[in-house]
């Protein structure tokens, strides 16, 4: 607790140290989970901008160009990057080169490449969440024990208890609750930009290794269809001719 405060008298943070004095060792804690919980963010954020998670333009560039034909031209764009999606497409691209390899191997092995990667994407997100879960309780917890304070001074004073005693001493004891949901608050708000961006990268993933591993025939045959029909005349009334029949 000294250590802390002269810590913060250091750096002319006045107010942390009133308030870490009113609310004791359980705003003392909370003060730490806040630190922890700030640094755990900037890693991650620093994490999601170096590895380009929930990003797709560049994967979906790489795709286009295999399906193509230009195979070279789209394996390097994937090869030897950090990004978890083109990571599972480079693997990929190297699997359909391989002949003597089954497809059903192939998936098998690209979703192992795949969850590896988006383990690490999802990589330090308990401890945001037990951050979120703790400092409301531990908040709580420093309420309670404000009151029970707060209520024994007013008894140990008898019949001369001042209200305004028992007013200040809830008021403290309220504190921590404030100062819980202040540090949980905006890290429940980060917490779910984060699994947003990785939910996003997992879709982005399961796009781009299932359109390479079908060849994403059913488009193909789908404009071949449109093209057949309106190039052929009789199409139309042999469709009519079918429903009169029927």
């Amino acid at each position: 607790m000294e250590l802390i405060k002269t810590l913060l008298e250091t750096i002319h943070l006045t107010q942390a140290v009133k308030l870490l004095e009113q609310g004791g060792f359980v705003v003392a804690i909370l003060l730490c989970l806040s630190i922890f919980a700030t640094t755990i963010i900037l890693i991650k954020c620093a994490q999601i901008f170096w590895m380009s998670i929930g990003s797709k333009g560049s994967s979906q560039r790489a795709v286009k160009l295999w399906l193509e034909g230009y195979t070279k031209e789209a394996y390097f764009m994937v090869e030897g990057s950090r990004n978890p999606t083109k990571n599972a497409l480079a693997h990929l691209m190297r699997g359909l080169k391989m002949s003597d390899l089954s497809r059903d191997h192939l998936r098998e092995d690209v979703e192992r490449v795949a969850q590896q990667g988006l383990g690490q994407c999802r990589s330090l997100l308990r401890p945001l969440e037990s951050v979120v879960q703790i400092a409301p309780l531990l908040g709580l917890f420093g309420t309670v024990l404000g009151m029970i304070e707060a209520f024994q001074t007013l008894q140990n004073a008898g019949s001369e208890a001042d209200p305004a005693v028992l007013a200040g001493g809830i008021w403290v004891a309220l504190l921590t609750t404030a100062v819980g949901l202040a540090v949980a608050i905006p890290v429940a708000f980060v917490l779910t930009w984060f699994e947003g961006r990785i939910e996003a990268e997992r879709l982005v993933m399961e796009e781009a290794i299932t359109s390479l591993l079908t060849g994403r025939k059913t488009e193909e045959r789908e404009d071949s269809t449109v093209t057949a029909t309106a190039g052929d005349p009789l199409s139309e009334p042999m469709v009519g001719a079918v429903g009169h029949a029927t």
